[in-house]
């Protein structure tokens, strides 16, 4: 789950761009997402690549398996 660093909560992200790439035109291998929290106004961008099998998160937002703090 992503969330807002600040905030502690996924409730106020908004995707303001994202990006999907298709290599083969079947399967995704590339997702590319850049956030907003309505809330505090931080930002934030989540990337996954398929290739190497990894998450990636930079700017105002966490990636977590844990429930939020706050819903």
């Amino acid at each position: 789950m992503i969330t807002c660093a600040n905030c502690e909560t996924p409730q106020f992200l908004q995707i303001v761009q994202s990006r999907v790439y298709f290599e083969d035109g079947e399967m995704i291998n590339e997702i590319s997402e850049t956030y907003e929290c309505t809330l505090c106004g931080g930002t934030g961008q989540y990337a996954y690549d398929e290739d190497h099998d990894e998450e990636n998160v930079s700017g105002e937002v966490e990636l977590t398996t844990e429930r939020p703090k706050f819903a």
